[in-house]
């Protein structure tokens, strides 16, 4: 298994990833929106804020960042490679490289949906707290913030003072 950050070359395997997990996704439902999602992922590649896990010539794991805003953007493992710690390592590099001094923010499904179970349990574990209400791509959401200050991230080598 290889994390690192991914590149243009990648964008099919990527893509075939997040078309196996879109169900899971608000605004992944059509092919305009995946073809939006598509042209989404090559910005950020550009800008070094894509990750991917790497195994057997596969992507099997995928996450978006933005440093400016030091938000989490989209985070997603193929289901036969989830409870392998991927999801959490893909985090980790991406805090290695946010400004140790901001806190990070995502968001996910609010408690009693079903399909954020699994990721607000994720978040929880890292140190996220449950932040405010909003609305996405016509789904209700809730945000998480991870504050930075004095907070060891597993994975992450030292803690943040």
């Amino acid at each position: 298994m290889v994390i690192e950050f991914a590149a243009q070359g990648d964008l099919d395997l990527w893509m075939r990833l997040v078309y196996s997990v879109r169900d899971s996704f608000p605004g992944l439902e059509t092919k305009e929106a995946l073809a939006e999602h598509r042209k989404t992922v090559l910005e950020f590649m550009a800008r070094k804020e894509a990750i991917c896990a790497k195994c057997e010539g596969r992507i099997v794991g995928a996450l978006l960042f933005s440093a400016e805003q030091s938000m989490l953007c989209f985070l997603a493992v193929d289901a036969a490679y989830r409870r392998q710690h991927i999801a959490q390592k893909m985090t980790a590099r991406m805090l290695s490289v946010l400004d140790p001094e901001k806190d990070v923010v995502v968001t996910t499904y609010p408690a009693g949906v079903p399909e954020g179970a699994a990721a607000r349990s994720f978040y929880q574990h890292l140190g996220f707290a449950e932040g405010r209400q909003s609305e996405a791509f016509g789904s209700p959401v809730q945000e998480f913030v991870l504050s930075r200050t004095g907070t060891k991230i597993p994975g992450e080598t030292e803690p943040r003072e």
